[in-house]
């Protein structure tokens, strides 16, 4: 007779509340397509270098995707950055605080992130409407594609630090969205 050998869990067990699996998805999202767009930034610099050093002749186009994919790249990783709590922050002070103010300074730490990112999105939505129109000469791409990045960060970011606080307040930790 043989014994059956448990396996060892590959994946995480699954968050149960709702927002905290959206979140995740959202993280996960958000990482993947910065990946894919630093991926396109190093495309778009091979481009610029075989065609000046082997065709001398650089494509116009090649410049200016590569900084718009930038703007993307760091805009989501930014955002993932405050979900995972891979953002610089004050842990050392904090965690010098008695434990029933430990735990109201996070609050407050999450609650002011999530302020900025109120601000920013409310702010870039603005910009993002206003620059619409204009056209970027070497991409034919709206202008308003560069601030359209920071209201997307912005936006995550609410809903990131919203998920820290609801976590703190139900005595859980945010799994970062790599693990």
């Amino acid at each position: 007779m043989t014994t059956a050998i448990p396996l060892p869990q590959i994946l995480p067990a699954r968050p149960s509340h709702w927002y905290t699996r959206l979140c995740a998805g959202l993280s996960k999202a958000s990482l993947i397509l910065a990946v894919i767009g630093l991926i396109g930034v190093i495309l778009c610099v091979q481009v610029q270098v075989v065609g000046r050093y082997v065709f001398n002749d650089t494509p116009t186009w090649a410049e200016a995707m590569a900084l718009q994919l930038v703007l993307y790249v760091t805009a989501l990783g930014v955002a993932v950055g405050v979900r995972d709590a891979g953002h610089i922050g004050l842990e050392s002070l904090v965690s010098l605080l008695p434990a029933k103010w430990e735990q109201r300074m996070e609050l407050v730490i999450h609650a002011l992130v999530a302020l900025f990112g109120l601000i920013m999105t409310q702010s870039a939505w603005t910009w993002t409407t206003l620059k619409w129109d204009d056209m970027k000469p070497m991409l034919g791409l709206p202008v308003g594609m560069d601030y359209l990045a920071l209201v997307i960060a912005g936006a995550l970011i609410v809903l990131f630090s919203i998920e820290h606080i609801v976590a703190l307040l139900r005595g859980e930790e945010v799994v970062p969205s790599w693990n």
